[in-house]
C-alpha cells in the first residue's frame, strides 16, 4: 500500500469505538448527517442552476476552427456501421474536419468496417493499433492524437452517433478564449431494449440536463465527459494527453484541464446517442469501473485541486465534491451499518436516530431525476421510473464500496469495454429537448 498513512482515521475511529462506543456512535453519525447535508444542498443548487439554465451565446461569424475526429473501436462491428453514417452527416466544412478511426487489436471485422467507411471519404483514416499494443482506450486516443491535425479534438465512442450539427455546437463553446474543452449532451437511443437501458437513460437525463447543465450555471465547472467532447488540440499535448493510468481518463483530463487554469464548457444543443447497457451485469461493470477510476482521480488530485491558484472557494468545494461522488455511497453504507446496530440493541445507549439520513440520502438523488423528467418533457408514466432508482441506490452503495476496498487493497484492475448488446436504433427518452 502506497500511503498506510491513510489508514490512521481508520485505526482511529476503531479504537475510539472500542474505547468509548457510545462518542463513536452519536459522533459518526453526526459527521454521515453533515456530508448528507452537503450533498443535498449541492443537489438544490444544481438542480436550481439548470431550471435556470443560460442559453449559450450564438456561435461567432469568424471561422470555424479545423477538427479532428478521433473514434477508437476495439471488436465494435455491432455498431461501427451506424457511427460511420453519422459522422458522414455531420454538418461541417469537409476541408476543415478530418476523422481518425481507430482499430484497436479488434478480433472481428470492426477494422475492415472501419477501412470500407474510410475508403468512401479522402479526409478519413484508419489507425490500427499493433497487436502487441498495451493500454486501453487512453492509449488508443494517445496513439491517435499523433495524427491529429485538427485546432479541436473531437471524441465519439463507437457506438455514437452524433446529431449533423453536433460538432458546429461543440467547438461554439470554444470560442470563449479561457476554454480549453466542451462537453455535449449525450442521449440513450435503445432504452425500450430492456429495464435497465430504460433507467439508464432516465439517469442520463438527470447527468445531462440537471447536473452538468445546474454545474455550469452554478459553478461554471461542468465535466469532460470522454465521448461527444471536444478539447483544445494544443492544451491536449500540452497536458501530456490522456492519463494511460487512469480507467476514467475522462474524469483525469477534466481535473487535469481544471489545475492549468482552463475551463470545460457545456454544449446542450451538441446532442448525440448512445447504447445503454441492457444487463445488470453490464451495469455493474460499466458502474464499477466508473467508482474505481473516479476515486482513484480523487485520490491524485484532491490535494493540487485543494493548492490551486485557479479555483475560487466555491469551485474548490465543487470540485471536491465531484471527487467524491463515489465515495458518498460508501458513507450510505456506513449509515446502513449503524442502523443495524441500533436494531439489534433498542434501546442502548448507543441508538441515535438515524431516521432523518434517509431522507438525506435519498432526497437529493431522486430531485435531480425529476428534474431531468422534467427538462426533458417527458411522458407522466416516466415518472413512475422514480421507484425503482432506490434498487440501483443500493446496488451503487455495493459497487462503490467494493471499488473503494479493491482500491485499498491494492486489487489489480484494468480498463474493460462496455458491452454491446444492441445496435437498432429506438425512440430516445428526452431526445427532442
Amino acid at each position: 500500500m502506497r500511503r498506510p498513512w491513510l489508514l490512521l482515521p481508520a485505526v482511529a475511529a476503531a479504537g475510539l469505538l472500542c474505547w468509548r462506543p457510545v462518542w463513536a456512535h452519536h459522533a459518526l453519525a453526526a459527521l454521515l448527517a453533515v456530508v448528507f447535508g452537503l450533498y443535498l444542498l449541492r443537489h438544490l443548487v444544481l438542480l436550481a442552476g439548470a431550471l435556470h439554465a443560460r442559453t449559450e451565446p450564438a456561435a461567432g461569424a469568424g471561422e470555424l476552427p479545423s477538427v479532428t475526429v478521433l473514434v477508437p473501436c476495439h471488436d465494435e462491428a455491432k455498431v461501427v456501421d451506424g457511427l460511420a453514417r453519422a459522422l458522414a452527416a455531420l454538418d461541417y466544412p469537409a476541408d476543415r474536419l478530418d476523422v481518425v478511426l481507430v482499430d484497436d487489436r479488434s478480433a472481428d471485422d470492426t477494422g475492415e468496417r472501419l477501412e470500407r467507411a474510410a475508403a468512401a471519404h479522402p479526409n478519413w483514416r484508419v489507425l490500427r493499433r499493433a497487436a502487441d499494443a498495451v493500454g486501453g482506450k487512453s492509449a488508443a486516443l494517445n496513439e491517435a492524437l499523433e495524427l491529429a491535425r485538427g485546432e479541436v479534438t473531437v471524441v465519439f465512442d463507437a457506438d455514437h452517433q452524433p446529431e449533423p450539427g453536433c460538432l458546429r455546437a461543440l467547438v461554439r463553446v470554444l470560442d470563449d478564449p479561457g476554454t480549453a474543452a466542451a462537453q455535449g449532451r449525450c442521449v440513450v437511443r435503445n432504452p425500450g431494449d430492456s429495464l435497465i437501458a430504460r433507467l439508464v437513460a432516465v439517469d442520463y437525463l438527470c447527468g445531462y440536463l440537471v447536473n452538468m447543465a445546474g454545474r455550469r450555471s452554478a459553478f461554471g465547472l461542468p465535466a469532460y465527459g470522454g465521448a461527444n467532447c471536444a478539447v483544445r488540440t494544443s492544451v491536449l499535448r500540452g497536458l501530456g494527453g490522456w492519463n494511460t493510468d487512469s480507467v476514467t481518463e475522462d474524469t483525469d483530463l477534466t481535473v487535469r484541464v481544471w489545475l492549468a487554469g482552463h475551463r470545460v464548457g457545456y454544449a446542450e444543443d451538441a446532442v448525440d446517442t448512445e447504447l445503454a447497457v441492457t444487463t445488470l451485469r453490464g451495469y455493474w461493470r460499466q458502474r464499477y469501473r466508473w467508482a474505481r477510476g473516479h476515486q482513484q482521480v480523487c485520490a491524485d488530485h484532491r490535494g493540487a485541486l485543494l493548492r490551486s491558484r485557479h479555483l475560487g472557494v466555491p469551485g474548490k468545494a465543487e470540485a471536491l465534491m465531484f471527487l467524491y461522488l463515489y465515495h458518498v455511497p460508501v458513507l450510505c453504507a456506513v449509515a446502513l451499518l449503524l442502523a443495524g446496530v441500533e436494531a439489534s440493541w433498542p434501546g442502548s445507549a448507543l441508538t441515535v436516530p438515524l431516521w432523518p439520513l434517509a431522507p438525506l440520502m435519498l432526497a437529493g438523488p431522486v430531485l435531480e431525476i425529476g428534474g431531468g423528467l422534467i427538462r426533458a418533457g417527458t411522458r407522466r408514466r416516466e415518472v413512475l421510473l422514480l421507484l425503482l432508482f432506490p434498487a440501483l441506490f443500493v446496488l451503487s452503495v455495493l459497487l462503490c464500496t467494493r471499488a473503494l476496498i479493491d482500491r485499498r487493497i491494492g486489487a489489480a484492475y484494468s480498463w474493460v469495454k462496455t458491452e454491446r448488446t444492441a445496435a437498432a436504433p429506438n425512440a430516445a427518452i428526452g431526445a427532442g429537448l
